[in-house]
């Protein structure tokens, strides 16, 4: 059976969880990381040296990097499916996982950090609105790209949508201004009304 340790509320375990409940997946789930801790033995450091969530075991494949291991799943268990069989779409879900990972997941990561984790008298604000304002303009790019579409890949949802959802829900949730992004909002909700999500993406942010 599918095992991934990671604490639930780690946008990057979420990644991990949602794919697995796509594909429909025997999995357990060992909370570790934040105030579960465990990420200091020698025994997580063997499997993923970088002490970070989440790590897989897959039948003795041990996978770290979140969006690794959605791509891994997608290949291995829903070929045509979120691992999509046309090469070009599959190249635009990829690419929008790059982009998640390198631009709009750090861009936001301050911004989530000073206002979710931080008490208020400890606040950079300075620092908040920079991130809010860098954020903002990345999503506008994924506004973009999803007009006329319902998926990012195309009319079907793949491996970058999953990846995309996850970081989505953390920057539509989080207390900024941001600007109006109806087709964002709209794919938002389509991919928050499928099961696969229910008790993954959750409210409020920690």
């Amino acid at each position: 059976m599918l095992k991934i340790w990671g604490r639930p509320s780690s946008v990057n375990v979420q990644k991990v969880l949602w794919a697995v409940r796509e594909l429909a997946l025997p999995h357990t789930n060992e909370h570790v990381g934040g105030q579960f801790g465990g990420l200091d033995t020698p025994e997580y450091g063997k499997m993923n040296p970088n002490r970070k969530v989440p790590v897989i075991d897959d039948g003795g494949l041990i996978l770290w990097e979140s969006n690794a291991i959605v791509r891994y799943l997608a290949a291995r268990y829903s070929e045509g499916g979120l691992w999509p069989a046309d090469v070009s779409v599959r190249a635009q879900a990829d690419r929008w996982m790059d982009w998640t990972a390198t631009e709009w997941q750090p861009a936001m990561v301050p911004a989530f950090l000073g206002l979710i984790r931080t008490p208020e008298a400890q606040r950079d604000a300075a620092a908040i609105a920079a991130s809010a304002q860098k954020a903002n303009k990345l999503g506008m790019m994924l506004e973009d790209a999803l007009q006329g579409r319902d998926y990012i890949a195309g009319s079907h949802i793949t491996m970058g949508d999953i990846v995309l959802g996850c970081v989505a829900h953390r920057w539509l949730a989080m207390p900024i201004e941001r600007p109006a992004t109806p087709a964002m909002s709209a794919w938002y909700r389509r991919l928050m009304m499928r099961p696969a999500t229910q008790g993954v993406l959750t409210l409020p942010l920690s």
